[in-house]
C-alpha cells in the first residue's frame, strides 16, 4: 500500500511539472525549451534499500534520499532560500541529507509568540499567505536554513540557490 500511494504522489509532482510547463509556455511570449533533468524530489517515505550488508526499510521523516549524484531539493521557510542540491552518497547518514530546516520550536510555541506584523515582516517580498492561519509557519519558527545547510556539507552539494518570490500554504 505504501509502495502505491508513494507512486501515486510521485505521478502527481509529474503531471504538476506537466501543467506547469503547458501553463509557462502559454504565458511566455518567447518559445522556449527545457534539456535539463526535472528534480523529483519527496520526503516522509519509506523505501527497501541496502545498507551496511543488509537489505532494511528506510524511512527518511524530515529527509530525503541523497545517493550519489543524486538531485534533490531543500526548502527554506515561507521567507528563506532554498536549495538545489547533488547527493554526495554518505554512508554513515544512509545516504540521506535533511529535506528542510527544521522546527525550532513548536506549532503552539510560534502562535503565543508571534504577530501577524512580525509575520508580514519576515516574510516581506515574497507573495504568500500573511494570516492567523499561518502564524505557525512564519520563518522564525524554523531553523536557519545556511546552519543546517553548513552542517550537511558532507552529504549534499549545492548546485543551486532559489530565492523565494511565492509560498503556497494550505
Amino acid at each position: 500500500a505504501v509502495g502505491w500511494a508513494q507512486g501515486w504522489a510521485r505521478l502527481n509532482r509529474e503531471l504538476m511539472m506537466d501543467a506547469a510547463m503547458a501553463a509557462l509556455s502559454k504565458a511566455v511570449p518567447k518559445p522556449f525549451t527545457t534539456d535539463c533533468e526535472a528534480v523529483n524530489c519527496h520526503h516522509n517515505y519509506v523505501t527497501r534499500e541496502a545498507h551496511f550488508g543488509d537489505n532494511v526499510l528506510v524511512t527518511r521523516k524530515g529527509a530525503v534520499s541523497a545517493k550519489e549524484g543524486e538531485m534533490g531539493i531543500i526548502p527554506g521557510s515561507m521567507g528563506a532560500k532554498s536549495f538545489i542540491v547533488r547527493g554526495k552518497g554518505n554512508r554513515d547518514s544512509f545516504c540521506s541529507c535533511s529535506h528542510g530546516a527544521g522546527r525550532a520550536m513548536s506549532r503552539n510555541e510560534a502562535k503565543k509568540r508571534f504577530t501577524l506584523a512580525d509575520h508580514a515582516a519576515a516574510t516581506a517580498g515574497v507573495e504568500c499567505r500573511k494570516d492567523e492561519g499561518v502564524i505557525d509557519e512564519t520563518p522564525a519558527a524554523y531553523k536557519d536554513i545556511d546552519a543546517v545547510m553548513a552542517a550537511q556539507a558532507d552529504l549534499v552539494e549545492v548546485m543551486h540557490t532559489l530565492k523565494q518570490v511565492v509560498c503556497v500554504k494550505g
